[in-house]
């Protein structure tokens, strides 16, 4: 599955990073706090989480993750978005809370 397929059946806004809407998902990982995404999520998962800084797109490229998607309409922070366009990792949102998503994105991956 591609990101773009995930943008397209849930409806979710891309903010940014759109070159990586190619990039394909492996699986995911739902998580709030950096270090548990650092040390648990593999190459080409899809991140669900709140955090809107630029750490964020830190943890996204040291891991090669395929996209972030921010919940709860959340926006990212303008330098979030310049790195996320920079690094082709698609940040993308939702009005979602953290648990309706993850199940979402869960089911269309089954």
């Amino acid at each position: 599955m591609k990101v773009s397929d995930i943008v397209e059946k849930l409806g979710l806004v891309v903010f940014s990073g759109a070159k990586g809407l190619d990039n394909e998902i492996v699986g995911g990982y739902t998580s709030d706090l950096l270090s548990d995404v650092m040390g648990s999520a593999d190459s080409g998962m899809v991140w669900v989480t709140i955090q809107t800084h630029k750490n964020v797109m830190a943890i996204a490229s040291l891991k090669e993750l395929a996209a972030v998607v921010l919940v709860k309409g959340e926006q990212p922070e303008e330098d979030t978005a310049a790195q996320s366009n920079q690094e082709g990792i698609p940040i993308l949102g939702t009005t979602l809370d953290t648990f309706e998503i993850t199940g979402q994105i869960y089911k269309l991956m089954m």
